[in-house]
Formats: C-alpha cells, structure tokens, sequence
C-alpha cells in the first residue's frame, strides 16, 4: 500500500516547495467590494471522477462568494491536465496524479503544476442487482477484463455470457484500473468502452450480464458493489488500506495559489468541516476528520 499512497505524499510535497501563483484571473487575491471580485471566475475542467465532487465545492463556494463564478467541465483527466498546460483553466481535476510526459509539458511552458489531494476513492467492482454472486477476487477481475473468463457460471453465476464495460483509456480510471486491476495486460478487444463513470453505472443497471468499474462517488442502488479479496468497498476498508483497489483524488493548479485567493480558499475546502461533509455526501473518503 505504501507506493499507492506515495503519490499523495509527492503532491503534499510539491505544495509546500511551490511558492508561485496562477496567472488566471480567478488565481487573483480578493479584495472585498471591488470590480475585481465581482468578475471573479474560475475555470475547472477534467476527471467524471472528481467532476461531482467540484461541482458540489463550486455551488457551495458560490452561494457563500455571490462575486464568483464557477465553472466546472468534466472532459477526462488527461483533458484536464492538457488545459491546465495549455491556460485553459485554473484547476485541472485529476483522479491520478500527472504523468512525467504532462509535468515535462508543463515545464517547457513554464508553469508548475501543484497537487492538491482532495479525497480518497474507492474503484468499486460492479453488477446488475440480480447477479447472485457475493465477490470476486483480484485475479478474476482481472480475468474477466483479460478474456479468459468469459461466462457466469465459470464463477458460479447463470449460464450467461460476460459483457464487460470498462471507461475510455483517456480516463484517470482507466488507468487507476489498468495498474491496480490488470497489472498492466491489455485489456481484451471484446470488451465495451464508454466515456464516463455514470454511463458505466448506466450500462450495468441495465444489463443483467454487465460488469464494470466505478468511483465510490458513483454507487448506488441500481448496482450491486461486490467486495474483492472478501473484502467491502467502503470508507473505511480504504483509510484502512485493506480495500486493494483505491487511489486520492487531485485538484492541480499552475503554481500554489496566492494566500487569501478565491482559487486558494477553493482548492482548499476539503480542509473544513463543510468540505469534509461534501465530500462523505457523494460518497468519497475525506482526509479529515473532525
């Protein structure tokens, strides 16, 4: 577990030895009663994963600071890295820290990407409600997305061909899932690929045969989670490192944001008791605990 959580170490890090401010307008200092305030805006972009979860900051941070306005897109957290190197935006959300290739990118624009580890999260295994099954392991997980496990009932389920749904391989899930799940392997040319964690969920509660993968933020009781390595996925099999797969969760700026900003005071709401209530509401696992 150690060097899955190494990366939340390296971006606690990188806030502390970063001292530069984003250039963006939202990155500016506030000063109450002002024009500046009043056309104050931030522009987020990037995971389905994390979108959720900074949708719910930005409507409360918004209805406590009617001067600024936040937009938030959710087009992947490779797309998220490239606007943040490109200017796009303010804070890139990301639900896998950036790759060498982005920081490099970056670099040569001059910027200095800063993590900021929002959450933990849970990547559930899930199915239609009606599969009898009561988990999986590790390595049948694997199986099922490598092809060699084709039907249900190799498992001890019906007698129904496997239909297998996996998020694009522009997605921080995806990648989440190829390094903790597949250990790497391609992933078989049978298998389904859609755009987001919510149309995962879709295609299983509507398929009776699906298996796929999601963000804990994204469970409910249209599918059914199956523990893995007989263990829950839940809250606390995550801070207890027990659940085998899991991963923090990003916001990255250009830089640290100046003290006292809006773009500072946002990336930072987890810290409170009003972001760590947010953050249990949808469903991910906070950082603190008050």
């Amino acid at each position: 577990m150690k060097s899955r959580w190494m990366i939340a170490v390296v971006g606690a890090a990188m806030m502390v030895a970063s001292v530069s401010a984003s250039p963006r307008a939202g990155a500016q200092s506030p000063a109450a009663g002002t024009s500046a305030e009043t056309k104050a805006k931030i522009v987020i972009d990037g995971s389905t994963t994390v979108g959720p979860l900074a949708k719910a900051f930005a409507e409360y941070y918004m209805s406590n600071n009617p001067g600024v306005n936040i937009t938030v897109s959710e087009s992947g957290s490779g797309n998220g890295a490239k606007s943040l190197v490109n200017g796009v935006c303010d804070v890139a959300t990301l639900s896998r820290f950036m790759k060498p290739e982005e920081f490099k990118a970056a670099a040569d624009k001059g910027l200095l990407p800063v993590a900021h580890v929002i959450a933990f999260d849970g990547i559930a295994i899930v199915v239609h409600p009606a599969n009898p099954l009561s988990g999986l392991t590790l390595e049948q997980v694997r199986d099922i997305y490598l092809g060699k496990i084709t039907n249900w009932k190799q498992l001890g389920g019906p007698d129904q061909d496997i239909i297998a749904i996996s998020r694009d391989s522009n997605s921080g899930t995806y990648e989440t899932f190829e390094q903790m799940v597949m250990d790497k392997q391609k992933i078989a040319p049978r298998i389904e690929y859609v755009g987001s964690n919510g149309a995962i969920r879709q295609r299983v509660q509507s398929t009776p045969a699906a298996i796929g993968y999601v963000g804990f933020g994204f469970l409910d009781r249209t599918v059914k989670a199956l523990p893995v390595n007989d263990v829950h996925p839940d809250q606390q099999s995550v801070l207890s490192g027990r659940y085998p797969i899991a991963r923090p969760l990003f916001m990255f700026t250009n830089g640290y944001p100046a003290l006292g900003s809006h773009v500072q005071q946002f990336v930072t709401l987890y810290l409170s008791p009003k972001g760590q209530e947010i953050v249990e509401s949808i469903g991910f696992v906070p950082l603190t605990k008050y």
